[in-house]
């Protein structure tokens, strides 16, 4: 314990031209007092620590000694890339990691470059929930994340509607998807097809001893672009006929799913002599195509189906006797 918070205040030390008692305190979580032992200790096995006394003092290394200590470990290392993304890796379990790992590798950078990190924190941030929503930390996710990175076999019981079913999985991979969280394992102890399963659904997991060898041509990012392909365009069930003045042409597909309006568009009948264009929308349902087509206001008419169009009608009149 001792012997990592040493090397962490030398690699503090070499990263900053100085610092103080009370800062180096903070950094390490030790009072002052331990700090003050801390620095003998080092002076005592040839780190040249030097104090600076006084009310501006504080501590600095000299000579321009610099610890070859700097090698990262494998959870470090993995936990760098993921450096850009500090709510996800503390809902991982993995924050700690990456500070050791940035601290290491701000300690290794020339001078001239040690401000390189808080240059680029000053200049990127993911938020990656969406607007409008409180994200909650699934409970049993530092044990997944756990498990993916060791290539551990995860027993689970998952809930699917109103029952629980017990799977072996073979966790290949995390996804952040608008604050929510998802798994990516192979089922059958790794025998079976990739699925993605929502962590938030999980009832229980325990990790097995045994680990599973995983494929090296598996590709997470291609197999989850092609999957969340594939789910938007299977919740697009019922079709709505649509006139769009060129307006509402231009801002359809930042309203619905953008793949079918960009496609619905492609396919449209050819202009009327008022410029408008009539196409057939695929939606999720009625209701939601209700919700997502209002904001065109008098730049869509729906055509069909009837029911659809009949609430529009409604609406409309419905706005009409606000507004006169």
């Amino acid at each position: 314990m001792r012997a990592a918070r040493l090397i962490k205040m030398v690699l503090l030390l070499q990263a900053r031209p100085s610092m103080t008692g009370a800062e180096l305190a903070q950094e390490l979580e030790v009072s002052e007092r331990t700090i003050t032992r801390d620095a003998l200790a080092l002076s005592e096995a040839g780190v040249p620590v030097y104090a600076d006394r006084g009310r501006t003092g504080g501590y600095r290394l000299i000579g321009g000694y610099r610890t070859r200590l700097t090698g990262l470990a494998r959870t470090e290392a993995e936990a760098l890339f993921l450096s850009g993304l500090p709510g996800a890796l503390r809902e991982m379990g993995l924050q700690d990691a990456a500070s050791a790992a940035r601290l290491k590798v701000s300690a290794a950078l020339l001078p001239s470059l040690s401000d390189a990190s808080d240059s680029a924190a000053r200049r990127f941030h993911l938020d990656a929930p969406g607007w409008y929503q409180e994200p909650q930390t699934p409970e049993l996710l530092p044990a997944v994340a756990e498990a993916v990175w060791d290539d551990r076999l995860l027993f689970a019981r998952y809930r699917r509607k109103d029952s629980e079913v017990e799977r072996e999985l073979a966790p290949y991979g995390l996804v952040l998807k608008a604050g929510v969280w998802y798994l990516c394992a192979r089922a059958d102890a790794g025998k079976g097809t990739v699925r993605v399963y929502r962590i938030d659904r999980f009832a229980a997991v325990s990790l097995a001893e045994e680990r599973f060898v995983r494929d090296g041509d598996f590709d997470l990012p291609a197999f989850w672009e092609e999957r969340a392909a594939q789910f938007a365009r299977s919740i697009l069930r019922t079709e709505v006929r649509l006139r769009l003045s060129p307006t509402g042409a231009e801002r359809l597909p930042y309203l619905t799913d953008r793949a079918a309006a960009h496609e619905a568009l492609e396919a449209a009948d050819p202009p009327d002599e008022s410029g408008r264009v009539t196409l057939t929308l695929p939606v999720e349902s009625a209701e939601v195509a209700y919700t997502q087509l209002m904001p065109l206001g008098a730049e869509a008419e729906v055509l069909s189906p009837p029911e659809l169009r009949e609430r529009f009608a409604d609406t409309a009149r419905g706005m009409r006797g606000h507004y006169g």
